[in-house]
């Protein structure tokens, strides 16, 4: 346990913001299940309108620091191309 003020202060803003980095990764997480959901379903348009959500908070999600912005290009990506190979047999 720290004995220093500044250190005792310290674990407390530690605690707060892996509860709020925990909660942000959960978050963007799930958006992109909704994604592959949609996807497994067949629902073309669902899955064009979860992937636009699931952009949204991984770039935000990036933004704040909470993973890096290149792994957060490289998923974006990766969704991006699997509503996209799902909806080409279609056109």
């Amino acid at each position: 346990m720290a004995n220093i003020k500044s250190a005792i202060k310290r674990n407390r803003q530690t605690v707060k913001l892996t509860q709020r980095n925990r909660e942000d990764k959960s978050r963007y997480r799930t958006y992109a299940k909704k994604v592959l959901e949609a996807i497994k379903g067949g629902n073309v348009e669902g899955a064009r309108e979860a992937l636009r959500e699931a952009t949204s908070v991984i770039a935000i999600t990036a933004r704040k620091g909470v993973i890096h912005r290149n792994q957060a290009a490289r998923r974006i990506s990766r969704l991006n191309a699997r509503v996209k190979a799902m909806a080409a047999p279609q056109a």
